[in-house]
């Protein structure tokens, strides 16, 4: 078991979406004098900015916000390319005496960052590697995602046939004599980290996830997805299979209308909403905070620290 006083001190702003993160972990920022390390894996594509709620550039002029505006939207990226990007940043941060805030609404993001998991990371087979990503420039990603679903189900079910990487990995694990699915993570963690999420009511929540929606689309979504298709990006990409863009991308093809596309991505942020609560509920070391102006409630974490 590791000894408490031997971590390292972070705050993690999670929840839902829509439930003020950025503000909160903003005001909170500012207060410490530290930075925001985003834990959000739509934020990490140039590009997609009005269907993410990116924070603004006024937020991120009055504090550094590392891991925005980092991929290529025709990337793919995986949990364990986060975890390499935002470690280093995290640990000199530290080195630096400061407090890292992890802010983000990303579950598997934040714990790929608090606890010591290898994520089915054991040796590197390059050639199978390659023999899959060969296989999927000439038959598909779907072909070799149905691979993996015949021989790791479970793990298949957890990944989405666009994420290559990942399936490719889970590919090359099986090839080294094991399932991923059989590999079992312990939750060791690796700092002395505090987590906060604003509790707003359920029917409060919904409310601000219909407003948001809204106003998405007076800023411009629909013109935002027409310009990354226009600039090459393809609707089967990773990027575009995020709420809000996914929708919209049904919009341009017929399949419904835009009042409909509006509505189900409410629908469907409202489902997602409901899934990060229930994923936050068991993170370690989580404070429910009151509903409050952003700047009272860092006040009332930075009483907590």
């Amino acid at each position: 078991m590791v000894q408490k006083d031997s971590l390292k001190k972070v705050i993690v702003i999670c929840g839902p979406t829509a439930s003020g993160k950025t503000a909160l972990s903003v005001a909170l920022a500012k207060k410490l004098g530290t930075e925001i390390i985003s834990a959000d894996s739509l934020n990490i594509y140039k590009g997609l900015d009005i269907g993410t709620a990116k924070p603004t550039l006024e937020e991120r002029e009055n504090v550094k916000h590392h891991l925005i505006d980092v991929v290529s939207p025709k990337s793919e990226f995986s949990v364990v390319d986060y975890k390499e990007l935002a470690t280093p940043i995290l640990e000199q941060l530290l080195k630096n005496g400061k407090v890292p805030v992890i802010c983000g609404g990303t579950g598997f993001y934040i714990n790929a960052l608090l606890y010591d998991f290898s994520y089915g990371e054991g040796k590197a087979n390059l050639e199978v590697r390659e023999y899959y990503n060969n296989l999927a420039l000439e038959k598909g990603k779907e072909y070799v995602y149905g691979i993996l679903k015949e021989k790791d189900p479970e793990t298949a079910d957890k990944l989405h046939y666009n994420d290559l990487k990942r399936v490719v990995r889970a590919l090359e694990i099986l090839h080294n004599g094991k399932k991923k699915s059989e590999i079992k993570d312990e939750k060791t963690p690796k700092y002395d980290f505090k987590a906060y999420s604003v509790a707003f009511p359920l029917k409060t929540l919904y409310e601000r996830i219909e407003r948001r929606v809204d106003n998405m689309i007076d800023e411009g979504l629909v013109d935002e997805v027409k310009n990354l298709l226009g600039s090459g990006v393809n609707k089967d990409d990773q990027c575009m299979q995020g709420i809000g863009y996914k929708e919209i991308v049904g919009y341009l093809d017929g399949k419904y209308d835009l009042s409909s596309a509006i509505d189900l991505i409410k629908l469907n942020t409202r489902h997602y909403a409901k899934r990060q609560n229930t994923f936050f509920k068991k993170l370690e070391n989580l404070t429910y905070l009151a509903p409050d102006s952003a700047f009272i409630m860092a006040d009332r974490i930075i009483k907590d620290l």
